[in-house]
């Protein structure tokens, strides 16, 4: 395993990124159901919460919806929903909120039009052109935490971009957040794997904000996704951590995890009931906590393989249900997660096409925060850093796309027509010449020299090329330095929780 990377000599590469900044889409989100349809889907939701019910498998969370008024059976683990119960307790989910990084210009809106990127999370393993795919590490997920933090396109993390298997899991969260709050200024992620757990991360991004417990109440500052065991369970673990986020304030991501065919029936309609029905129930147990804690809708409806079993992404079907999704997410006004997620085995031209596919979803169904915007491959099971930029170049095309182009008297080019005249070339009209440098899309990653030149200059394809840009990134790199007074306290804090044990393996 590759330890301590060294600077070397390298071929600079001319790529360009746009500016740094949070954007909105200015377009009206596309429906796939008609009203009728998406009224219809809700109540045989909410039929679902109330005949079948859900099973809750930690008895805390049970005691909070039984105290709250949900029917509990006499197993102690199925909830039912009353449809009026339901609809009472996501009334007090926010419709939008602020998620704080470290600093002001790191703050992002969770909500109405805004869009937030984060990088790919969760991923067992990593790759890159040269080493192939490789065991996650902690040298590779502070590398990639690095990434995030110089690219432009992302806004968050969502999670650890790489699994840290060389460290001990007990004390993993320990030092994967903690050097996640040293190395990156941008909202941070915590697992909701037990109390422990979630409590610890939601110290370390506390004291790596440099502010108070009363503060944190007020600024939702961590992130993390609870997944309904699909179909119709939440284990105890997630539930025990998305308790700690919601009294705490903090915003908590239900995501079932609905494969059509799989884990839930094979049609998209059918899917979507069973998903909605999850993520209900989730929503509503998290106001039944903390009533106005903000919350996250969380779409990831796909399908299989039927003939292997193996979960699809990118797929048609995917892009439906993340539209169809978006429609649900506002008629109930809370905000929408879904994911830019592909099934290829490596950075190749099908990982793009399904990204792609993914990407206009999200766009298209006004998705508010997109997790694994960047790097995921293989279905989540590995991190690219080839295609972490790969997905950088089509996350910025999509930013260019939801610019404003607006038509009126200084854009609609009549005095640059008739200054050019006919037979003519616009590359030196005075119109031309204001806004060469703004006006249009300035590529990171793309190549669009003619052929000749591109062949006679050795014929580097995109990924070869991505594989450029993330080294020279990561030479390019410069930690943003916590204060002495933070960095202490941080540290302390890490090392008396490391030799208290961490938390549980579970």
């Amino acid at each position: 395993m590759r330890r301590g990377r060294a600077k070397v000599s390298r071929e600079v590469v001319d790529f360009k990124q746009a500016p740094y900044s949070q954007k909105k889409n200015p377009f009206q989100p596309m429906t796939i159901f008609s009203e009728d349809e998406i009224e219809s889907i809700h109540q045989a939701s909410l039929k679902v919460l109330c005949d079948t019910g859900l099973d809750f498998q930690s008895p805390r969370a049970v005691e909070i919806l039984k105290k709250a008024g949900a029917n509990i059976a006499s197993d102690g683990k199925r909830v039912r929903f009353e449809p009026g119960f339901v609809m009472e307790k996501i009334a007090t989910t926010p419709s939008e909120f602020t998620l704080h990084g470290r600093y002001k210009e790191r703050h992002v809106h969770i909500g109405g039009n805004s869009v937030v990127n984060t990088l790919v999370s969760s991923a067992p393993n990593v790759s890159d052109l040269e080493r192939g795919r490789i065991l996650g590490n902690f040298e590779d997920y502070s590398n990639l935490i690095k990434l995030g933090e110089i690219l432009n396109t992302v806004h968050a993390l969502g999670g650890y971009p790489v699994e840290p298997c060389d460290i001990d899991v007990r004390v993993r969260h320990l030092h994967a957040i903690s050097a996640a709050s040293r190395l990156s200024t941008k909202p941070l992620f915590g697992y909701a794997i037990g109390s422990e757990r979630m409590l610890d991360a939601i110290e370390i991004v506390r004291i790596g904000r440099g502010i108070d417990k009363e503060t944190l109440l007020k600024e939702p500052s961590i992130t993390t996704v609870v997944n309904a065991n699909s179909p119709l369970v939440y284990d105890r673990a997630l539930l025990e951590g998305a308790i700690e986020m919601a009294e705490n304030n903090q915003p908590v991501i239900y995501t079932p995890f609905t494969l059509a065919g799989a884990m839930a029936p094979i049609t998209i309609a059918g899917a979507l009931v069973q998903q909605n029905a999850e993520a209900l129930a989730g929503l509503a147990f998290h106001q039944c906590v903390n009533p106005g804690a903000p919350a996250i809708y969380g779409s990831f409806t796909s399908n299989v393989d039927m003939k292997s079993g193996s979960p699809a992404f990118g797929t048609p079907e995917y892009t439906k249900a993340t539209i169809a999704s978006g429609q649900l997410a506002r008629k109930y006004k809370i905000p929408l997660r879904a994911s830019n997620a592909n099934a290829s085995n490596a950075p190749d031209e099908q990982s793009v096409y399904e990204s792609q596919m993914s990407l206009w979803a999200c766009l298209l169904g006004q998705v508010n925060f997109i997790l694994h915007g960047h790097g995921w491959i293989e279905g989540g099971l590995c991190a690219s850093y080839e295609k972490i930029i790969l997905d950088a170049e089509m996350n910025q095309m999509m930013e260019a796309f939801m610019q404003p182009s607006p038509a009126n008297k200084d854009t609609l080019g009549v005095e640059a027509i008739a200054e050019v005249g006919p037979a003519n070339h616009f590359f030196a009209a005075q119109q031309t010449l204001e806004r060469y440098e703004t006006e249009h899309y300035n590529p990171l990653l793309s190549d669009w020299r003619n052929f000749e030149s591109w062949r006679d200059s050795g014929s580097v394809t995109a990924s070869q090329r991505a594989n450029k840009i993330w080294k020279q990134l990561l030479d390019d790199y410069e930690e943003p330095k916590l204060k002495m007074e933070v960095e202490e306290e941080l540290k302390s804090f890490v090392d008396r929780r490391v030799s208290e044990g961490g938390a549980p393996a579970l």
